[in-house]
């Protein structure tokens, strides 16, 4: 039986999926054959099998071979190696979920359209979860630690601004906290772990709550090591604690699908609220003390 031909708009929308489909082939098949774990280079050749499978059904309809986007497939690819297999792959599928495809009007001239919208919706995702990192096993202990850090250091860091205005000795001292406070979080999260059983895991989160702890720090500390005015440190310690609120809420807003905008918002008015009590008690015991430096 003769196929009909298909309208003009669907043809595009088509092309368009061909080019995502076979890009996303390519992304999923190189980070495959770079993963050393046997389970999620499986999980990855599954998804490319089933990205390839939904070129070809494409392909019978627009009669042509599209070329994957290059640029897609090094940007992606790399992403998924610097910030985690899981953050890579659903940062990608947001960006196809962009992709203006309408399954809907596609189904009504091309009837495999709704089972491979079905895949996309269910089948990959569920495949997806499947992945295991521990950049994502290890997420809470990462988030204990810069939160920590945020609200603490900069804690510290706004307090000693009024109280010694004096940029190297805040930095001095925010850099003491800083290490004695990565030392403590580890331990505690050893202890937390190995108390509560997790005698595998324990070594793991003390270590990636310790480094994101410190992560926190650098970026908080720096300032005062570069300006020389005190307020004008702190107010760059506090963009740089934003920016790092951001970034991370970012980053587990995508790879664990919750909500960004409630996590960021809540996090950036608590660092901002001790801020500036810490602000003020700097200045009252400047006032108390007598201090000058």
């Amino acid at each position: 039986m003769e196929r009909k031909p298909i309208s003009p708009e669907v043809r595009k929308q088509l092309i368009i999926a061909q080019r995502n489909e076979i890009t996303e082939y390519n992304i999923y098949k190189r980070l495959a054959s770079r993963i050393q774990n046997d389970h999620n280079r499986k999980v990855l050749n599954d998804i490319a099998d089933d990205e390839l499978r939904h070129y070809k059904i494409w392909q019978k309809y627009t009669a042509r071979e599209v070329n994957p986007s290059q640029w897609d497939i090094f940007k992606f690819y790399w992403i998924a190696r610097i910030f985690g297999i899981t953050f890579g792959i659903k940062l990608m599928e947001k960006g196809e979920e962009n992709a203006q495809i309408n399954y809907n009007q596609i189904a009504k001239e091309v009837p495999e359209a709704a089972g491979i919208s079905k895949d996309e919706n269910d089948h990959e995702k569920e495949l997806i979860k499947l992945i295991k990192e521990d950049k994502l096993e290890y997420i809470g202990s990462i988030v204990l630690g810069l939160n920590d850090a945020l609200v603490e250091i900069l804690g510290t860091l706004a307090g000693l601004t009024f109280a010694l205005q004096n940029t190297k000795i805040v930095a001095l001292a925010g850099i003491i906290a800083g290490i004695a406070g990565a030392l403590s979080m580890s331990s505690s999260e050893y202890l937390s772990n190995k108390s509560e059983g997790n005698e595998d895991g324990a070594i793991k989160s003390a270590i990636f709550t310790g480094l994101a702890y410190l992560v926190a720090v650098v970026f908080l500390v720096a300032p005062f090591l570069i300006f020389a005015s005190p307020f004008v440190a702190l107010a760059v310690a506090v963009a740089d604690s934003i920016f790092v609120v951001f970034v991370y809420s970012y980053y587990i807003s995508v790879a664990n699908d919750q909500p960004f905008r409630k996590r960021f918002l809540e996090m950036v008015i608590l660092s901002t609220v001790v801020g500036l009590i810490s602000f003020g008690l700097g200045y009252l015991i400047r006032i108390a003390f007598g201090i000058k430096v």
